[in-house]
C-alpha cells in the first residue's frame, strides 16, 4: 500500500495511532453521545449505536456550544474518551474542550478528511510534527 499523509492547518495533543470511526456528520459531545455508555446516541447521527471509545473519530465539523468543553473534560475524567478527534472544521469551543480534556485534535485539511480516510482504517496522528498530519497506515474494511 502506498502511504497517504494528510497535512493539517492546526493540531494539538499527543501522537496517537488507532482505528478510525468515520462519518460525514458533525460532532457534539452534548447532543450526539451517550457519555455514560460510550456510544453515539442521537438516532439521526450516521454513527448512531456505535462505540467511540478508543477510536479516532473522523468527522466533518464541530457542533455545539460551551457545554462541549466541560463534557469532554468529564468524559476524560471517567476514561470515556475517543482516542482523538479529526475534524474538517472546528470552533473555539471544541478547541477549548479538547485542550481542557487533554485530547488530541487535528483540523484544517486541503481535502474532505471524511472522504479521504476509510472506515476502520488504522491511522496515526502527529500534532507535534513540523507539519501536523494524519497518516493512513492500513486501509479500512
Amino acid at each position: 500500500m502506498t502511504e497517504k499523509i494528510f497535512y493539517a492547518a492546526a493540531a494539538m495533543g499527543e501522537k496517537v495511532r488507532g482505528p478510525a470511526l468515520v462519518a460525514k456528520d458533525g460532532f457534539s459531545a452534548r447532543y450526539d453521545l451517550d457519555r455514560i455508555r460510550g456510544v453515539f446516541s442521537r438516532p439521526e447521527h450516521k454513527l448512531a449505536g456505535q462505540s467511540y471509545l478508543g477510536r479516532i473519530l473522523v468527522l466533518d465539523v464541530a457542533k455545539g456550544g460551551v457545554a462541549t468543553a466541560w463534557m469532554l473534560y468529564d468524559m476524560m475524567a471517567r476514561h470515556m474518551m475517543p482516542a482523538a478527534l479529526v475534524l474538517n472544521a472546528v470552533n473555539p469551543i471544541m478547541v477549548q474542550g479538547a485542550a481542557l480534556a487533554g485530547t488530541t485534535l487535528i483540523s484544517g485539511f486541503d481535502c474532505d478528511i471524511t472522504e479521504a480516510i476509510p472506515e476502520g482504517a488504522t491511522v496515526e496522528i502527529d500534532p507535534a510534527a513540523q507539519r501536523p498530519y494524519v497518516k493512513l497506515i492500513e486501509p479500512g474494511t
